[in-house]
């Protein structure tokens, strides 16, 4: 679409007039299909996220060894998945909104190793591209147990490869910890909207960081231009990487046992709604396609993005995906959510989920903090504001009008509605340090 003709569509689609001003929007996929449809035209499959999680399994004895906390759960990276009943009754009360159903939080800001959502993909590449190595390099005969890649026979061999990301932070940390631990040359490219405790995170766990004036598409470009040049250099790439996505889509394999585990059906009489915040589009993309794997249509995924970066937003209502960024709405990118801090969406993940995803809806900066003040104080936990733009999804699915057509148009009846659930996914937080958490919950109040 030229500029012109996106020009025109902001003046006719009234959901992007609302998005380039900065102002909040909640908006429903035209183009959602059936899951059986959505899902048969995918060049990836439930085979693919098999696949990943055996891998994970096979890893579990090494990471046992490599990060011992994560021995109680013998070397599964898991995290909770929480009912939030009195979170819930805040939302209802402060935010005037209809939550029918349970409310529960899937404590991604809490997975061992990286303390955010990016453990799942960031972590899974690093261990796929390390077994690769390890065989071509004769480190491990088949039947041989993992545990063995922690040994310092391994670490000296690992040492002669780097492995470089660009990030606005946390998949830079998931990347940059466990590249380091197992031996890596790690060099993590950091746009201006990283957090300088996670730049210093880093370095202390033993990665290079490079820092960047401009934002996350750029860090992208320059660790990618500079990985190119190195022949025995590894570039993980957010916007492209089918592993990061299928290590992404993993969780959904292990949300349906905790859910079984917590008595939660999920079957049309059961629907389960799930809101993901979103920067480039891989960890949202990746857990909902997996979930649309799992639960076909009785799942509906929504992602969230702040009003002044609404990518994924962007490229899906003008079905220009890459093509098309935030600034060229006239919106600035910036934004108190640093990992969600992107100007281009993935126009990988925006196409696979041209069919899949339910809908977007988008969340001014100052609302995470009050997010961030009702679950620390309603529940005891915290998160990073990044993390709590997840609540936006169910406080305003049944308040807005649109959110109220989808579910008539989706068949979601009050008798449904009511034995729903809804989890609020929560990307990150569990590595804030202790200021930095104090200054987050000051603003808060």
């Amino acid at each position: 679409m030229c500029a012109t003709n996106l020009k025109e569509q902001l003046h006719t689609d009234p959901v992007l007039a609302k998005a380039a001003v900065g102002e909040e929007v909640f908006w429903i996929n035209p183009k959602l299909q059936s899951a059986a449809q959505g899902l048969a035209s995918q060049e990836l499959g439930m085979e693919d996220i098999l696949d990943a999680q055996a891998r994970l399994d096979r890893f579990a004895p090494f990471l046992q060894l490599c990060f011992p906390e994560t021995a109680p759960q013998k070397g599964l990276i898991e995290s909770p998945l929480t009912p939030i009943p009195a979170m819930q009754k805040w939302l209802e009360e402060r935010f005037e909104a209809t939550i029918p159903g349970q409310l529960l939080l899937k404590q991604d800001s809490h997975l061992a190793i990286a303390g955010s959502v990016k453990a799942r993909g960031g972590i899974y590449e690093v261990l796929q591209h390390t077994e690769e190595l390890a065989r071509k390099g004769g480190l491990l005969q088949p039947g041989e147990s993992y545990a063995k890649l922690a040994g310092p026979e391994a670490r000296n061999f690992f040492r002669q490869y780097t492995i470089q990301v660009g990030s606005t932070g946390n998949l830079g940390l998931s990347i940059g910890i466990t590249s380091a631990a197992i031996g890596y040359r790690v060099i993590v490219h950091m746009s201006a909207d990283a957090k300088q405790w996670k730049k210093d995170l880093l370095r202390e766990k033993g990665a290079e960081v490079m820092e960047y004036s401009a934002d996350y598409s750029e860090a992208v470009k320059q660790g990618r231009a500079k990985s190119d040049a190195n022949p025995k250099s590894y570039f993980i790439d957010d916007e492209n990487s089918r592993s990061l996505f299928l290590g992404y889509a993993v969780a959904a394999l292990r949300l349906k046992d905790q859910l079984a585990n917590q008595n939660i059906s999920v079957d049309e009489e059961h629907p389960l709604f799930v809101t993901i915040p979103c920067g480039v589009g891989g960890a949202p993309g990746g857990v909902s396609f997996g979930l649309k794997q799992v639960f076909g249509d009785n799942v509906h995924c929504f992602f969230v993005e702040p009003t002044q970066a609404p990518c994924m937003l962007t490229g899906m209502v003008t079905g220009l995906h890459n093509q098309v960024s935030v600034q060229d709405l006239g919106l600035s990118g910036h934004t108190e959510a640093d990992g969600l801090a992107v100007g281009r969406p993935s126009g990988f993940v925006g196409r696979v989920m041209e069919p899949l995803l339910s809908g977007e809806v988008t969340i001014k900066d100052e609302k995470l903090y009050a997010f961030l003040q009702g679950i620390t104080d309603t529940e005891g936990i915290f998160l990073e504001p990044s993390a709590c733009a997840a609540f936006q999804g169910p406080a305003e699915l049944l308040k807005q009008p649109a959110g109220q057509a989808y579910a008539a148009a989706q068949g979601l009846t009050p008798v449904r509605l009511a034995n729903s659930a809804h989890i609020a996914w929560a990307t990150g937080g569990a590595l804030v340090p202790q200021n930095i958490r104090e200054q987050y919950l000051l603003q808060a109040r």
